[in-house]
């Protein structure tokens, strides 16, 4: 296996008992320390996938390989390179977070002076809820916990199934940035998301399922260059009459003072439009660019 790959996958294959296909996907590789976004729609087949690598769903055929261990070959040591933080919130509210971690532990027989679990609660700020009843943890705190659940083992491979939903803005950017600390660390982070934006600021490498296919895969920079449509809005000085004829073609719409403009970059350059408005005597008095963003590139992919 190419080394540069922390997960591989070939002709993979799921289907359900009415042989509908849930996965069909022929050629998937996760490099080694990327943070790598899985994207698509409700039904796309992304937590069928996450379930097949953590060993929770068998597929019908195909080959996965995980930090170069075949899952079907040595299952046990496949699942223990990996560390896998669900959408759902699963933990015993009966139990301390110090004693959740202490079991987790136990499952994968690390022993009690190997086990990190009390640093592990510091760096997600659960120290002073350690000796604490789950239950009384706010849902923020529960969803950090899921997180230092799958920490436990140290897995070189951590899967991240949407970790910010329904979290407020701030516990969601202290998440991106313990996200990012962990990928700093040689972690290589499999995050599936709806939102866009967070996938588009953590992301370096996405891959796009829709309908249990893959139909986009490759750098984050890469997909963003296949539009390359840009929007510029302008508030001119005085409302525009008529729309000048080297203009026409851009304008997309416009309302009293307010102009937008949409033009591919690769045709013409920010600067030409902007010539093309003085020359017409209007006076701009306030401008605001758009880029293409990776809601643009989603919604034209699944328009394919």
């Amino acid at each position: 296996m190419n080394q540069k790959n922390a997960i591989e996958v070939k002709n993979l294959i799921k289907k359900y008992n009415n042989d509908s296909v849930a996965l069909n996907i022929e050629d998937l590789n996760i490099p080694y320390g990327s943070i790598f976004g899985l994207l698509g729609p409700n039904g796309a087949g992304k937590s069928t996938f996450i379930n097949i690598l953590a060993g929770l769903t068998i597929k019908n055929s195909g080959s996965i390989k995980i930090c170069e261990i075949d899952i079907d070959s040595n299952p046990k040591t496949s699942r223990a390179m990996i560390g896998v933080v669900p959408q759902e919130i699963n933990i015993d509210p009966f139990f301390t977070p110090i004693e959740i971690l202490d079991i987790q532990a136990g499952f994968y027989g690390i022993r009690k002076k190997e086990m990190k679990n009390k640093e592990i609660l510091e760096e997600l700020n659960l120290s002073e809820k350690a000796n604490a009843y789950s239950r009384s943890l706010s849902g923020g705190m529960k969803r950090r916990l899921m997180v230092a659940k799958a920490m436990v083992h140290n897995p070189p491979v951590l899967v991240l199934d949407e970790p910010t939903a329904g979290v407020d803005v701030e516990l969601r950017k202290k998440l991106w940035t313990y996200i990012k600390k962990l990928n700093s660390q040689g972690i290589t982070i499999i995050l599936t998301t709806h939102y866009l934006e967070e996938a588009e600021k953590l992301c370096d490498h996405i891959a796009v399922i829709n309908k249990g296919k893959l139909v986009a895969c490759d750098k984050k920079d890469t997909l963003l260059s296949l539009i390359d449509i840009k929007e510029i809005q302008i508030k001119l000085s005085q409302p525009l009459l008529k729309v000048p004829k080297n203009l026409k073609d851009f304008i997309i719409s416009k309302n009293k003072e307010l102009l937008v403009i949409r033009y591919s970059k690769s045709k013409i350059s920010t600067g030409k439009i902007i010539d093309r408005i003085i020359r017409n005597n209007l006076k701009i008095e306030d401008l605001s660019t758009r880029e293409t963003d990776l809601e643009d590139i989603f919604l034209k992919l699944l328009d394919n």
